[in-house]
């Protein structure tokens, strides 16, 4: 009889349910992400650097931070009370964020090289410069973790002391990325010479087919059924699901190397990469070097990260292993408690002006 009366209750509340449902799904595009106050210190072409505001720089070594290029870096500042960003700079570190920003047409013979060996390092020349800091920790997500790899193998002089590749990918034999991009069927050059750029939707498309009943069931499901028993966290859902739903272009120069390179030849994890005639050999990184992995990433998969560490002759190499999926590790409910504390006392000693030693 429980039961019964249970679903007469759901019965009669559904019309509040749905309406309430579709509310929190229309007005998802409202929602505010990446909130904190930044300023703009350069631009070039579609690439941004911002600065965020704040008045506890206690940390002479300032922060880049940079993400992929098929979402957008919002992540690292994902909503007040849930941001990478906001924690950083209450811990007193001096914060920027590097935005790739949306490709389009003219963008169309941008490659890994330009991401890798021009914006980035001209984003480095002006943190410095800005900051007045010598040197500066790069923090890396995902593709951005890869391409801030690529700049420091080919930069032994880089003026980098720390370097902090998130769920990067590295090794992609066996994934699930390499089955489903690294067959002959996707002709990666014929894309090449027919488009500019993959649309972002596409990319979008592809990445949630990894997880399709989670992605187009799971997650929908989940919310009506918050919705119907009252616990839905509106303020919690928008932000996340805004924020994959925003998914620029992809160059289609750089698509076809990242494709090509990292899933069809696996290049990247055997050294097989070549930008502008240099090889990009990670073993030569000798900054301070900070690997963190997901348990639960499907996208950069931790059995694909940890070859990683093999490469890596840096004298001071460190592995922070957490649990959470590639975006919720970092962006997830339990990341300001766990993953975030644990990135910070990493950095904090290798954060001080060296000439206080």
């Amino acid at each position: 009889m429980i039961g019964v009366a249970s679903m007469f209750r759901d019965m009669l509340r559904l019309p509040a349910t749905l309406l309430e449902y579709s509310n929190i799904q229309l007005t998802t595009p409202d929602a505010v992400v990446g909130a904190t106050p930044k300023d703009v210190v350069w631009t070039y072409r579609k690439t941004t650097l911002y600065r965020y505001r704040s008045n506890r720089r206690t940390h002479p070594v300032p922060i880049l931070l940079t993400f992929a290029l098929i979402n957008r870096p919002d992540i690292f500042d994902l909503r007040p009370g849930n941001s990478f960003v906001e924690f950083l700079l209450a811990e007193g570190f001096d914060v920027y964020l590097v935005d790739w920003g949306y490709a389009d047409e003219e963008d169309a013979d941008t490659g890994l090289e330009d991401y890798a060996l021009t914006y980035l390092p001209r984003a480095v020349r002006e943190v410095r410069r800005s900051s007045g800091a010598e040197e500066i920790t790069l923090i890396g997500w995902c593709i951005g973790a890869a391409l801030s790899g690529m700049y420091l193998s080919v930069t032994p002089d880089a003026p980098v002391r720390n370097w902090v590749p998130l769920t990067m990918p590295f090794d992609a034999s066996n994934s699930t990325y390499e089955a489903m991009l690294g067959n002959e069927e996707l002709d990666t050059d014929w894309l090449e010479q027919h488009a500019a750029y993959l649309p972002g939707a596409y990319v979008d498309t592809v990445n949630k087919l990894l997880k399709p009943v989670p992605n187009y069931i799971g997650t929908p499901l989940r919310l009506f059924r918050q919705v119907q028993d009252g616990t839905a966290d509106k303020a919690s859902y928008q932000p996340m699901a805004k924020w994959v739903a925003d998914n620029p272009n992809f160059a289609m120069r750089a698509f076809r190397q990242w494709v090509t390179w990292v899933y069809k030849e696996n290049r990247l994890a055997t050294g097989r990469i070549r930008l502008r005639g240099h090889r990009v050999d990670l073993s030569r990184i000798q900054q301070s070097i900070l690997v963190v992995t997901a348990s639960r990433d499907h996208i950069a998969p931790r059995d694909g990260t940890l070859p990683l560490l093999d490469v890596l002759t840096s004298p001071d190499v460190d592995h922070l292993d957490g649990v959470g999926g590639h975006i919720g590790l970092m962006a997830g409910s339990r990341a300001k408690g766990d993953i975030w504390p644990r990135i910070r006392d990493w950095l904090e000693p290798r954060s001080q002006d060296r000439r206080s030693d």
